[in-house]
């Protein structure tokens, strides 16, 4: 028979395991697949809370849940209000869309000085193609920046902790090239790039390995 002390790790690590997968589940729908899921949003990007609890995959949660995912999420992917008119709860994703969502509350970055240091964390096997065609946005609306170092006070989000290399970026230069950026409500920076949700090298400061702190070459062989 199991000790008190292993069915309690057992349950921790269970209730772990559930928020994590609670978690990525809102992700999806917060920032994928609202729409294809028969959800719309509301001002801001917002869904109600007992409307999202009853979709299929997330029928077996509690609006007590969600709220525990929220409040102890580390990088503050969610936001949670309560609708001043119905009192009703409601929660978006901050950052990381792939839909567009009106009004999403983003602040616009007018100097540079404020964010001395703006990262772009990815991966080796990506760092060849990034540094011949520059960062993209991808599926997303936005690339994604951390405000500082990783392991900087106050940085939260912004990059995988797994990431290998670091792409440090010029900020004052692609903000006077008329670049635009924005801090979301978890410090995250973000911009859509140019016309072609492109930011070119040329905009790269540097370049790190994370691993080994070996500066990278920021020339193309072409």
């Amino acid at each position: 028979m199991a000790s008190r002390g292993a069915r309690k790790r057992s349950n921790q690590q269970y209730f772990q395991g559930n928020d994590v997968r609670l978690s990525k589940t809102l992700s999806y729908l917060l920032r994928h697949g609202a729409e294809k899921e028969g959800f719309t949003f509301t001002e801001g990007g917002f869904l109600y809370v007992d409307d999202v609890l009853k979709w299929s995959s997330l029928k077996t949660y509690t609006q007590e849940d969600i709220l525990r995912v929220v409040e102890n999420n580390d990088k503050k992917r969610f936001a949670v209000e309560q609708d001043e008119d119905t009192g009703r709860v409601k929660i978006r994703a901050n950052q990381g869309h792939s839909v567009q969502v009106e009004n999403l509350q983003l602040s616009p970055l007018i100097e540079a000085s404020q964010y001395p240091v703006v990262i772009h964390g990815t991966y080796r096997k990506a760092w060849e193609s990034i540094r011949s065609q520059g960062l993209s946005t991808m599926n997303r609306n936005h690339i994604h920046f951390a405000p500082g170092e990783p392991e900087d006070s106050g940085v939260i989000s912004g990059m995988r902790k797994s990431c290998q290399v670091l792409i440090y970026l010029n900020l004052q230069k692609a903000l006077e090239d008329g670049l635009q950026f924005f801090l979301s409500d978890n410090n995250v920076i973000l911009s859509p790039g140019n016309c072609d949700g492109i930011i070119s090298p040329k905009y790269f400061s540097k370049v790190m390995d994370r691993e080994t702190g070996q500066s990278l070459d920021l020339q193309t062989n072409s």
